[in-house]
């Protein structure tokens, strides 16, 4: 394995171990249930949006392999901070990375470069991309709605 192999194995190791914005929300505005009915993965993102429609706060709960829960883990951390807009575009970007369309190939993402290789196993594409279609949902969502997230698409 390659020392950039075992870095990225290692960082997802971390973020599924020890997973960042991990727990419940309670004055969340906005909030989105997501389910991988093909592995049983199951997450719960709630955030809350300010009156700018910044991404104020933002936590996951759920279950699943350590993919989905390391993705999960950086994705929070990834959006904190951001705006709706900005959040949608990182979600674009990192989509395209995991089905391996990304011309930059994730050089820009942060540590989101982690999931790089995660198109070479197109059934973990599912796993990577789940919390996101859920953040997803969840900015769609009405303020206090919550929106069910049936099955990933890969598409």
């Amino acid at each position: 394995m390659s020392d950039l192999q075992e870095l990225y194995q290692s960082v997802i190791l971390d973020h599924n171990r020890k997973p960042r914005n991990f727990g419940e929300l309670p004055s969340a505005s906005h909030e989105a249930d997501g389910r991988n009915p093909l592995c049983g993965d199951e997450v719960h993102v709630a955030l809350v949006l300010d009156e700018a429609g910044t991404i104020a706060d933002v936590k996951f709960t759920g279950h699943g392999c350590a993919i989905s829960k390391a993705s999960a883990s950086l994705m929070t951390a990834a959006v904190k901070g951001k705006s709706r807009s900005e959040a949608e575009e990182l979600f674009a970007r990192f989509h395209a990375l995991v089905l391996g369309q990304d011309p930059d190939e994730g050089k820009t993402l942060g540590q989101l470069v982690v999931f790089s290789g995660v198109s070479r196993f197109p059934v973990r594409v599912k796993c990577a991309s789940l919390a996101w279609h859920t953040l997803k949902a969840a900015l769609e969502s009405g303020a206090t709605d919550t929106a069910a997230v049936p099955a990933v698409s890969t598409e």
